[in-house]
């Protein structure tokens, strides 16, 4: 070992790398972000604590969103090595058109409170994603407004079934007239979950300045001050209502819908029709023998029934019980690129998130959102190739196995 030395400042020099000075804000948030974990962290610190809690959070106890997570966490791999995976693709068939991946942006309600660039923002960036982006009843932009905003994206609206079923027939129409290509009939929220941080945050639509309220956006008047200062929300399917998300829920959701409500919205859509919250393959088998084209398997999130199913441990049974007559597709607790993979080798042939992509939002706007479809596009294609496997036909049953299943 030789003899210690003060290093010269030529050596040292090259070493000393300051971080750039970024004065944009949105900038310095999405910095050092690296997964869609850092993206909700960056959007809890700049959302008010009822904003995020209403993404973030789940019915009751929460424990279906951490048996998501569970699951995919349970997933273990089994690679093919020497491979050529040079050029990876990623692409597939989504209701027969090309996407570049294998995913589906989710429809969300309220998605303006996150952020006032809302909808328009998504679907931009799923456009340049090359996937397809839904636009949910509850949704905070119109109909006719995000086929503007959003020019060339695969737009699909997504259908509550309302008791007025006149205003649903308006909605139907509305969107075959803005040509949008697939209506999504969602079915797992007959009345509204409880969800009990909406609850004991006091969350209204749209936010209201209580004391508490007050207290939280006093450290985070960037958010507050970005709602204050734009348009006020623009519903996609009412022009205003002051209220919480229950109330809103119950005065809306039809609690005595049937299959038959299912067959009426196939005779009534042209185009291809999707029905979301399917749990039980029995469902899956009614719902295709009514005339959906595709199902989800999808237990809303977690955030309508306590301890719901799983979607990736029920995706099995809904794949034998569909056949080929259908599209399968995966909702729920996806949270990075390896999920979407693995949903994929088990069966879906693409997965839809929401959480994901609303982290980027609050984060920062249309960047945030960017930065988390950049980010599931990159571990897609890294999980493949170290899978070897070079596109999603490759990506088959025995390449995955869930530790600790029967």
């Amino acid at each position: 070992m030789g003899e210690r030395r003060v290093p010269r400042w030529n050596e040292l020099a090259p070493l000393l790398r300051p971080r750039p000075l970024r004065l944009d804000p949105v900038e310095r948030r999405l910095a050092g972000v690296a997964s869609i974990p850092d993206l909700r962290r960056a959007a809890r610190r700049r959302a008010p604590r009822a904003v995020f809690d209403y993404t973030d959070g789940a019915a009751g106890t929460e424990a279906a969103l951490a048996r998501m997570r569970d699951c995919f966490g349970r997933v273990e791999w089994r690679p093919s090595v020497l491979r050529d995976v040079s050029g990876v693709d990623p692409s597939t068939s989504i209701l027969g058109r090309s996407a570049s991946l294998p995913l589906v942006f989710a429809p969300t309600g309220f998605t303006r409170m996150m952020h006032t660039e809302g909808e328009p923002a998504v679907g931009r960036v799923a456009g340049r994603a090359g996937i397809p982006y839904a636009l949910s009843t509850m949704g905070t932009t119109s109909v006719e407004r995000l086929v503007s905003e959003a020019p060339g994206t695969r737009l699909w609206f997504q259908l509550y079934l309302w008791r007025d079923r006149g205003a649903g027939r308006d909605f139907v129409q509305r969107a075959r007239e803005a040509g949008y290509e697939a209506l999504v009939l969602t079915v797992d929220s007959p009345v509204p979950g409880t969800r009990l941080r909406d609850v004991r945050n006091g969350l209204t639509i749209p936010p209201s300045l209580t004391l508490r309220t007050f207290l939280d956006g006093a450290t985070r008047p960037g958010w507050w001050w970005d709602l204050l200062t734009t348009e006020p929300l623009e519903f996609a399917s009412l022009r205003r209502f002051d209220g919480t998300v229950a109330e809103l829920a119950r005065r809306m959701f039809d609690p005595g819908a049937t299959l038959a409500d299912v067959e009426w919205l196939r005779s009534a859509w042209p185009g291809p029709l999707v029905v979301k919250g399917i749990q039980r393959a029995a469902d899956a088998a009614e719902v295709v023998d009514a005339g959906a084209d595709a199902v989800v398997v999808s237990n809303h999130g977690g955030r309508q029934l306590d301890r719901a199913p799983v979607p990736l441990e029920q995706l099995p049974s809904v794949l034998d019980a569909v056949g080929d007559r259908a599209e399968v597709y995966l909702d729920g607790g996806i949270l990075c690129g390896d999920d979407v993979v693995a949903a994929v080798a088990l069966g879906a042939r693409a997965c839809m998130v929401g959480r994901a992509y609303l982290y980027g939002l609050m984060a920062g706007g249309e960047r945030g959102v960017q930065k988390a479809a950049d980010i599931l596009s990159a571990e897609i294609r890294t999980t493949m190739a170290l899978l070897g496997a070079r596109s999603v036909a490759e990506l088959t049953p025995d390449r995955v196995v869930l530790r600790g299943s029967v």
